[in-house]
């Protein structure tokens, strides 16, 4: 176990490493798709505790994404109060928890298929407020956003100048370390609650009421405090979000995006971690690899253009569709659990022992066979 233990976090500092040094050598649209599949991780990690650990079917994740994002645009922009950025972001992570637990109490009472419905109602209800309330919003134009600020450093492109070994950092640059040490605690967090008693306790409550509840673990509060959780996440991935476009407009937070993180955490493998992350980054980057790389693909219509293929959205839908299909039934617990049945089974080769050869193999003497021979 302590050589497994060694070899785990020897890989885990080489890929800290490597995503500390991708900045020095990668240019602003892989970078940009970092940034956007880091921020689709953490809003999929949350996704994941709730649908997965949980056990809870949410379709109105993209409510509270879009309650963390323009809740910080509004908090730190103007209109709006002008706050400091930073503390504008952790209020709008508390904001879209509060959101989260205003609808709670439908949340620990309802479960299944009528849970995924009236959170569908959510999606619906936020995206036509986001389009009515001007004043907060602007409306269908959306609003720019702030950009973010700690200790007198601005996550922007040129405030202020910075070049590290020849480099020069802006926005994107500098938004990566920000966006991987969020991405980093979420990580941990979300480690740390699903390893933990209530962790313990929502597997309990996906399995079976009665036997949790037996338990003593109680249904309805559990059930609610990982809306609660699940909000929070979403809100914080919201925000990455919204830094990452810099300006945040009603039609994208619509259903599409709460049926993409579901795709997300069924891809990468329900109630894991590095499930979703790795769904996470299969369903962001898609579409965007296939935008710039449609002029080469067969079937797939550059953008702006009107030849009647496919564009390259919708070609990246029906790929990670396909691929929602081949997990559903060839691996139902996800890239994961692919991985990890991968992983033991090489382990296991390698530690099988070899077959004795039978030129080699050894006789007892016969005075030995003798002596194991009953007398009469």
């Amino acid at each position: 176990m302590s050589e497994l233990l060694r070899r785990y976090r020897a890989w885990t500092v080489l890929l800290v490493v490597l995503l500390c040094a991708l900045p020095f050598y990668l240019d602003a649209f892989w970078l940009r798709i970092g940034l956007f599949s880091m921020a689709a991780a953490v809003g999929a990690v949350g996704l994941g505790l709730l649908s997965g650990t949980a056990g809870q079917l949410s379709l109105g994740h993209a409510f509270f994404l879009a309650v963390g994002a323009y809740g910080y645009v509004w908090l730190a922009g103007e209109p709006g109060p002008g706050l400091p950025p930073a503390v504008a972001v952790v209020l709008a992570v508390l904001l879209a928890g509060a959101a989260g637990g205003l609808f709670s109490p439908v949340a620990g009472r309802v479960r299944g298929i009528y849970l995924g419905v009236a959170t569908l109602a959510l999606v619906f209800l936020g995206h036509h407020v986001l389009l009515t309330a001007d004043s907060i919003t602007g409306g269908f134009n959306g609003r720019s956003v702030p950009p973010l600020e700690l200790g007198g450093f601005t996550f922007t492109a040129s405030d202020p100048e910075l070049t590290l070994l020849g480099v020069p950092f802006g926005a994107e640059e500098r938004l990566w370390y920000l966006s991987l040490a969020l991405f980093a605690l979420t990580w941990f967090t979300a480690r740390g609650l699903r390893r933990g008693r209530p962790g313990r306790a929502l597997v309990a409550l996906r399995d079976s009421e009665t036997a949790a509840a037996v338990m003593g673990v109680h249904v309805a509060r559990y059930r609610s405090a990982a809306f609660v959780v699940s909000s929070m996440y979403a809100g914080l991935a919201g925000v990455m979000l919204a830094l990452a476009f810099r300006r945040v407009v009603p039609d994208y937070f619509s259903l599409a995006l709460s049926v993409d993180y579901l795709a997300m955490i069924v891809i990468g493998g329900l109630g894991s971690v590095a499930g979703a992350t790795a769904g996470a980054v299969f369903v962001t980057a898609l579409p965007l690899l296939m935008t710039r790389y449609a002029d080469q693909l067969p079937l797939v219509a550059a953008p702006g253009t009107t030849d009647g293929a496919v564009g390259p959205t919708e070609a990246a839908r029906y790929l990670y569709g396909a691929a929602i299909v081949l997990i559903l039934l060839f691996a139902p617990d996800g890239l994961h659990g692919l991985v990890r049945r991968t992983r033991a089974r090489i382990h296991r080769r390698r530690s099988a022992p070899k077959d004795a050869d039978p030129a080699t193999e050894t006789h007892p003497p016969a005075s030995a066979v003798r002596a194991k021979e009953p007398t009469p």
